[in-house]
């Protein structure tokens, strides 16, 4: 799942949602996720605040393969071209490739971000859910091992319940996330709003989906998720989001129109290229 960073007016709903549990795996086995790769072009949508782009363009590359039987892979990678104006341009360059097996029980992830080619920072480890809660074990950025007394959802785990909660017509999800980001020791609660289905055949995409009759047949639902630092929420006062994404998420678990904002500015994806992929069958 792709991220990005900027508040929403979603606090309420929040922390009204804080104390539901997490919905069983259960829900989350029964989607099937298509194995795919796109590509979405950036450009600048909006701008505020005191640090806004002067313009930003980029592209974001999204490789996922995999089966509930044989586990989920993904290749990422965000390159983003950051104008602030009076002749300052930026380059961002994040890579990101994981592992996570189809029980949600097992996540590997390995990331690098550059910044004008320079390597900022890297992250290596994998998480393993434990009797309560899950274990980690780092490399990067440092050796060591966390383990958490909480109860969480892995990023693909999540696409999955999302997608089985807009099957229920469920217009509202809760659910801490853990994918391995930032220093790898950080957990976000996250707030899911599900709009409205959008049936088959019905507002036709202008995107690199419009040819494809596959996608024709397929329900959609508008989704945007709010994260939150669970780190923050703990030492009390009001919760606003770190990041934010809205997008259009097919049953089948590929994402068009995407929206990333990041606070400050924000970003529009549009998919400019698809390649669907064999997935093998589970035995």
């Amino acid at each position: 799942m792709l991220a990005a960073k900027a508040p929403l007016t979603l606090f309420a709903s929040a922390i009204v949602l804080m104390s539901m549990p997490i919905p069983g795996h259960a829900q989350a086995s029964a989607v099937a996720l298509a194995s795919h790769r796109a590509v979405y072009d950036l450009k600048l949508a909006d701008r505020a605040g005191k640090q806004a782009m002067e313009s930003v363009r980029g592209r974001i590359l999204y490789d996922f393969t995999g089966s509930a039987c044989e586990g989920y892979a993904l290749q990422f990678r965000q390159v983003s071209e950051l104008n602030s104006g009076e002749g300052r341009v930026a380059v961002s360059d994040l890579r990101a490739t994981s592992w996570e097996d189809g029980a949600a029980k097992r996540l590997r992830f390995h990331s690098q971000n550059f910044f004008d080619q320079q390597l900022k920072d890297s992250i290596d480890g994998q998480a393993e859910r434990a009797a309560s809660g899950f274990s980690v074990r780092l490399t990067k950025p440092n050796a060591k091992s966390v383990d958490f007394k909480t109860e969480v959802a892995f990023p693909t785990e999540h696409v999955r319940l999302i997608i089985g909660a807009a099957r229920e017509g469920k217009t509202l999800l809760q659910v801490p996330v853990y994918d391995g980001s930032d220093t790898g020791e950080k957990i976000y609660d996250t707030l899911t709003v599900i709009g409205r289905a959008i049936a088959p055949n019905a507002q036709m995409p202008a995107d690199a989906l419009a040819k494809n009759g596959e996608f024709a047949r397929l329900m959609r639902w508008p989704v945007t998720i709010s994260y939150f630092d669970r780190a923050k929420a703990a030492e009390g006062g009001e919760q606003t989001p770190v990041y934010a994404i809205t997008f259009e998420l097919y049953e089948n678990g590929v994402s068009r129109a995407l929206i990333l904002d990041y606070g400050s500015f924000v970003l529009s994806g549009e998919m400019t290229s698809i390649e669907m992929k064999d997935t093998k069958p589970c035995p």
